[in-house]
């Protein structure tokens, strides 16, 4: 009775771990394709908002898919120093429209007099 025992929990294992393994010529699990970048950021616009919003980046097997990223990231940093760039253009005119506009003022005045604001 032990020996038939012993002789079906061999058998058993042997069956268990072949199941695991695969055992034969077919693979288990089907190779998965890569997942990619669906809906990149439009290259030919300016990015907004909802663009950000809608990205979803592919996982990879230890997290996301660092070339994806990359592109993503690299992407918002030119945009972000380009409205920085023009930002500041737009604030160096304000500035200097500003100080034409006190200087001409301060031309028309008469002395002793409180300037317009």
């Amino acid at each position: 009775m032990f020996l038939f025992l012993l002789i079906a929990m061999v058998v058993v294992v042997a069956a268990v771990t072949l199941a695991v393994v695969g055992g034969g010529d077919r693979a288990v699990l089907p190779e998965a394709a890569p997942e990619r970048l669906v809906d990149p950021l439009p290259p030919n616009r300016p990015v907004g908002r909802a663009d950000v919003e809608a990205v979803r980046l592919p996982v990879g097997m230890r997290g996301y898919r660092m070339a994806d990223v990359d592109d993503v990231l690299s992407r918002l940093g030119a945009e972000l120093a380009e409205r920085d760039a023009r930002i500041a253009e737009l604030e160096a005119a304000l500035a200097g429209a500003q100080a034409t506009a006190v200087s001409s003022v301060e031309l028309f005045k008469k002395p002793g007099e409180e300037p317009e604001l």
